[in-house]
């Protein structure tokens, strides 16, 4: 089924981004550097900890046992 899609022809550079401008389309502007922000990991995030299924701020995550 994927044989189809791949004919194993080779493309230079030049017509890889051609390829790619027909398929996609032109590509937003670039933000403006001012626009950026920087991420930074924050080691207090208490979803890191809590078991899958739990909400941080849930006072009774199992409804079993707090019936």
């Amino acid at each position: 089924m994927t044989d189809n899609l791949y004919s194993g022809e080779k493309f230079t550079d030049e017509e890889s981004a051609f390829l790619r401008h027909v398929r996609f389309g032109e590509l937003p502007p670039r933000p403006a550097p001012e626009d950026l922000t920087a991420e930074t990991e924050s080691e207090s995030d208490p979803r890191r900890d809590a078991p899958p299924g739990h909400h941080p701020l849930d006072p009774y995550p199992n409804p079993a046992t707090h019936g």
